[in-house]
């Protein structure tokens, strides 16, 4: 089986069925959509593209980025999906060790362009999703070019169709290797905790690079639309529901907790919804509860990460309405729930012991739902999967009913968002500045980010110090989700008796009282 699979599938249900739907703009069918995937392939054939190549996107979400999705995985080349939100060097730098060798991108990103092409000198071409560009055409126009003749290529079910980018201690990204085989058991864990009963509708509003690009996959299996939104406001999002009948939808808790904010929540029609799914981050217990109340039984919890993607856990709807009947299960709602059915799950200790129930170590996944590994990286990918075991770096706990607790991390990771954040990095920008002597960057607890990134400085004796001014270097040369939300002067950062700065004892302070520490 190939991932191309599930579109062609839902294809058979009708190719006069909508497929991609652009609110108040256009609407393409399944038949529309699968020919311009086999132009696409063509294409990217007729341009050199080979089994196993890297083929890049960069957009944001549109009408047409989800078919380039489908293109890409028709051909035989590889698809390298980068953040939206990314500072252009780390584009690069992601594209870069994938050894991207053909793009696709949005217009939005077109001063990017310059920089994309000195840094791929393997670059093959270049085609923009919604517009012509100078040496860029325009996505439907260069497939117009191609024959529509049927495609398929001759990937084998563990062969990679997809390098999908993580964060790292290091502020390097690790290029994930994702098989067709990692696809396959992601849905049929997904199909067993939330059926299909009717062709599905789904609300498009996180990103298609991230969780959402994954559920359109689902959603198409079945030949249902994916609704794609152009705004993530709350008001937005409330009257698509409902304009739309939309029976399924993914954002990370941060949005949640704005969507619910929003005085117009508890007005809108959601009888349509059958499952609401919240991953990426911890959700506040309190505005989970809230979310129930307003949106009805229908919250999905799944937990997983790039290399063992979405569904390692799951607590599903019967879990919520079970916990909302019983006062006594009140503390699962901040459960991350049981393993998925064709997952094993554990807890292990440091020596590589399986822990009992109650007891704390790192979550453990094992499966075909783990990644086959790190693009080039045959050491990082060892250590990751020792023993026959994907290593999360998160630290919990599994109870006597099987239900699992995420508590803390062992990786120097900040998760704001729902997006990974190296810390690493982002000391780099603030070491530059010369009042600096030495600093820290950590995760501090945040009601709407879940961590916001925090850095705490040590200035040199009678520097003039300026916070304002360093929060402002770090968007400017890392972006606004990785600068500091905040910077705070400690007189002097505990270090050990080798001189290394003590990270979590400056994390410890913050997150005092705290019982989850992510």
């Amino acid at each position: 089986m190939q991932l191309i699979d599930l579109f062609d599938r839902g294809l058979s249900f009708g190719a006069g069925a909508p497929c991609l739907v652009e609110p108040g703009g256009r609407t393409l069918s399944y038949g529309e959509v699968a020919q311009l995937t086999h132009r696409i392939a063509n294409g990217l054939v007729a341009a050199g593209i080979g089994r196993g190549q890297a083929v890049g996107l960069l957009s944001e979400n549109h009408l047409l980025t989800f078919a380039a999705v489908l293109g890409i995985v028709r051909s035989p080349g590889v698809w390298v999906p980068v953040n939206a939100r990314n500072a252009p060097e780390e584009n690069a730098n992601i594209l870069a060790r994938a050894d991207c060798e053909f793009l696709f991108i949005h217009s939005r990103f077109a001063p990017q362009l310059a920089l994309l092409r000195t840094s791929l000198p393997r670059l093959r071409g270049v085609v923009c999703i919604d517009a012509d560009l100078p040496d860029a055409p325009a996505l439907e126009r260069w497939a117009a070019e191609h024959p529509d003749t049927a495609f398929r290529s001759d990937d084998r079910v563990d062969d990679v169709v997809a390098i999908r980018g993580t964060g790292g201690t290091t502020g390097l990204p690790k290029g994930v290797l994702i098989t067709h085989r990692n696809y396959a058991m992601l849905f049929a864990n997904w199909y067993a905790a939330m059926p299909v009963r009717e062709r599905p509708v789904h609300l498009v509003v996180a990103p298609m690079s991230h969780a959402a690009g994954t559920i359109a996959f689902s959603v198409c299996a079945y030949g249902g639309a994916n609704v794609i939104l152009g705004s993530a406001e709350p008001a937005a999002v409330i009257e698509a529901i409902a304009r739309h009948r939309v029976t399924q939808l993914f954002l990370p808790p941060t949005a949640i907790y704005k969507l619910l904010a929003h005085p117009g929540v508890r007005d809108g029609d959601y009888g349509s919804l059958r499952y609401f799914v919240y991953s990426a981050a911890p959700m506040s217990a309190d505005r989970l509860r809230e979310a129930l109340d307003v949106f009805g039984p229908v919250m999905v919890q799944a937990y997983g990460q790039a290399e063992a993607p979405f569904v390692c856990t799951v607590l599903g709807i019967e879990d919520h309405r079970r916990i909302l009947a019983d006062p006594a299960l009140a503390h699962r709602l901040a459960s991350c729930g049981r393993a998925s059915p064709l997952v094993r799950v554990a807890i292990m200790d440091p020596d590589g012991r399986l822990l009992p129930d109650g007891e704390r170590g790192e979550i453990v996944v094992q499966g075909d739902l783990v990644m086959k590994g790190y693009y080039r990286d045959p050491d990082k990918t060892a250590e990751t999967l020792r023993g026959g075991w994907l290593h999360t770096g998160d630290v919990g706990y599994r109870d006597a009913d099987g239900y699992f607790y995420i508590v803390d991390r062992l990786k120097d990771m900040i998760v704001s968002g729902g997006f990974n954040i190296a810390p690493s990095e982002i000391e780099q920008v603030l070491w530059s500045l010369p009042a600096i002597n030495d600093c820290a960057v950590v995760g501090v607890p945040d009601p709407y980010w879940g961590e916001a990134v925090k850095a705490v400085v040590e200035l040199r004796p009678g520097a003039s110090w300026d916070a304002e001014a360093a929060m402002a270097l770090c968007r400017e040369r890392l972006g606004s989700m990785k600068a500091p939300k905040s910077i705070e002067v400690w007189p002097q950062l505990p270090r050990s008796a080798v001189g290394k700065v003590l990270k979590r004892e400056i994390r410890e302070t913050f997150w005092q009282g705290q019982d989850r520490r992510v």
